[in-house]
């Protein structure tokens, strides 16, 4: 009797880790969870938006004052801006829950947006776009990060989380595949300022109609029984710091990548083909997503973020030395393919690092990392185009990629989930204090 029970709970234990083994890698079991749809597809429409704005605000400005330092600055601005407010706005909806900070963010984001656009076809001074610059970058509305915690609730323990990560990254990839596409069509074909009209209006649209998807998001507050751990700051995790430099380096490839692009398409009198080689760039990100996600790694995430991120920074140093449409898409091409890796890793290293209640916020940290490494990156390569040309913004994302690079070397033991808070994990992300001998 007693081998009987032994042999079935043998093959039931067998059969627990070939489902596990199968459930990891697997994009259709991924998106047949129960209820998921409810809010991937308003998400998508939502973040949309996101992908346009800098290169919007770039070739509307460049346009009204013919200078990319200008339009740098300006973009850049936004980009601070929204860096500096996104953790707060991250806290605030793991506090209130996401509804409350979407809709009045929306609003706000479409107004500030659209008066942005109205102060630039008036020749408005630079502090001016300055000015209105602000509240339009505070108020982005941070659906990727939401969206990521909303995973987190339907999937909690579930090995699908790593290929949750990914399937947000190529989401992610795929608005900035569409989005540059679509602002730089109609920023040259229809007019500047279409660009930027059309992401205040989709950003409305698109936030309303995630945010009225009440079902799916997180609980607020998280847990009742562990409040005071879920409100721990995600800034306190050490981890969390190292992943927001290397997110830095991320957005200097971004920024760095889209003035550049510009100044480039432009100086051999070809502008519209911005948006496809930005798109080529994008498009790379993209399918190495994809490819990531479907992999069952058995290598550590921190190790495999340090791998993927000495190859960015490897191929992001070839980018200045390109002076022809084929090289630079190529080279534009290796640089995407080597982000995905390094995006996913990073993402998926918060399940690990982070409680539940804070980590909306530890998403935006990282989301508003890009957005700070990028408005610094458009500023930098701005006045390098202005003054030097010939792809002197390419250096950019050489530097940010290799201080990224040897700040994660130098601080890697940080990224292991057990040194950090000395809890034992309960589910995800619901950690419990507990005596360490």
């Amino acid at each position: 009797m007693a081998s009987t029970v032994t042999s079935k709970q043998s093959k039931n234990s067998m059969t627990s880790k070939n489902s596990t083994a199968s459930v990891r890698p697997g994009y259709g079991r991924l998106l047949r969870t129960r209820g998921a749809w409810t809010f991937l597809l308003p998400g998508f429409a939502a973040r949309q938006p996101f992908a346009m704005l800098t290169i919007s605000i770039v070739l509307l400005v460049q346009h009204t004052t013919g200078s990319y330092g200008a339009a740098g600055a300006a973009a850049a601005v936004t980009g601070v801006s929204m860096a500096l407010f996104a953790p707060y706005s991250g806290r605030l909806a793991d506090r209130y829950g996401q509804r409350a900070v979407l809709v009045p963010g929306v609003l706000l984001h479409a107004l500030s947006g659209l008066t942005l656009t109205a102060l630039a076809l008036m020749d408005a001074p630079l502090w001016a776009l300055f000015v209105a610059a602000v509240p339009t970058g505070a108020s982005v509305p941070q659906v990727g990060p939401m969206v990521r915690a909303r995973w987190g609730v339907k999937l909690k323990d579930s090995p699908l989380m790593t290929t949750a990560a990914a399937f947000e990254s190529v989401t992610d990839e795929l608005t900035f595949v569409v989005g540059p596409l679509l602002a730089t069509a109609l920023c040259t074909t229809v007019d500047p300022a279409a660009g930027l009209v059309t992401e205040a209006s989709l950003t409305l649209i698109g936030g309303l109609l995630f945010a009225a998807q009440k079902s799916t998001q997180p609980s607020v507050g998280g847990d009742s029984g562990h409040a005071r751990v879920e409100h721990v700051s995600a800034l306190r995790i050490p981890g969390v710091r190292v992943l927001i430099v290397t997110f830095l380096g991320i957005g200097s490839v971004f920024g760095g990548m889209q003035v550049s692009l510009a100044a480039f398409t432009e100086s051999i009198g070809e502008p519209g083909l911005n948006g496809v080689l930005y798109g080529v760039f994008a498009a790379g990100n993209m399918l190495s997503g994809v490819v990531c996600g479907a992999i069952a790694w058995k290598v550590a995430p921190q190790r495999r973020l340090v791998v993927g991120y000495t190859a960015l920074a490897l191929t992001a140093s070839g980018l200045w030395a390109a002076h022809s449409v084929p090289v630079l898409a190529g080279l534009g091409l290796l640089v995407g393919m080597c982000i995905a890796p390094a995006l996913i890793t990073g993402y998926t290293l918060v399940e690990s690092l982070v409680p539940a209640g804070a980590r909306t916020e530890a998403f935006t940290w990282l989301t508003g990392a890009v957005a700070l490494g990028q408005a610094a990156a458009v500023t930098v390569a701005g006045q390098l185009e202005d003054r030097f040309r010939d792809g002197a913004g390419f250096l950019v994302p050489m530097g940010g990629t290799v201080l990224a690079l040897a700040t994660l070397l130098a601080l890697r033991s940080r990224l292991s989930g057990r040194a950090q808070g000395r809890t034992v994990a309960r589910g995800v992300g619901h950690r419990v204090p507990v005596a360490v001998d």
